[in-house]
């Protein structure tokens, strides 16, 4: 139960993390400010974490890392390349949409991380993109993998613009509008 508990506080500081980061920025918020999000004192929150620095490692690093592990699970049980892609958007894309903040995070803090942290998180997402660049290039084996690696990256652009897309839309109007056009960049038919 001890270390049940221990594992939800670390889950509530990450969680309040990504959101206050997302909101103030990185050097916009303080340890105290962490604590107090999760209910408690701002040294309480180094039973957890040695510092701010390692509460962004913990949730950018992580949030790679769920993207890469969860993207080779797509692809070891899709049937075929073109059912890979469509799993593979839809992944991402509930991703994307439970995790606004993260992604938001991502795109103004990422340079805030330590050196070697920012090389893991860069080195974990060159694997996702490549993982999509393999599928592609079975369903386009015409195409040269730069060109591949293109619509990866515009797509992971597209779906990763629901933080300001959610802003005036519901996850049920976004959802069917952002995967049709994934799936249209990636040249891989809606329906196999």
């Amino acid at each position: 139960p001890r270390s049940r508990a221990k594992a939800d506080r670390r889950a509530a500081l990450l969680e309040a993390a990504s959101a206050l980061f997302a909101r103030s920025g990185f050097n916009g918020v303080s340890i105290e400010d962490l604590g107090a999000a999760v209910g408690v004192s701002g040294p309480a929150v180094y039973r957890h974490f040695s510092g701010k620095q390692a509460v962004l490692a913990a949730l950018l690093v992580g949030a790679s890392a769920d993207l890469v592990a969860g993207g080779n699970t797509v692809v070891a049980t899709a049937p075929d390349a073109a059912a890979a892609l469509r799993s593979l958007v839809r992944f991402h894309l509930a991703f994307a949409l439970a995790n606004p903040d993260v992604i938001r995070v991502q795109d103004r803090d990422l340079d805030s991380l330590a050196d070697a942290e920012r090389h893991e998180v860069r080195a974990l997402q060159r694997s996702y993109v490549e993982l999509w660049v393999r599928m592609l290039g079975e369903v386009h084996p015409e195409v040269e993998p730069k060109l591949l690696r293109i619509r990866a990256q515009a797509t992971f652009g597209l779906l990763n613009s629901t933080p300001h897309s959610m802003q005036a839309s519901s996850a049920r109007t976004v959802r069917p509008v952002l995967e049709e056009m994934a799936l249209a960049a990636l040249g891989v038919p809606a329906a196999g």
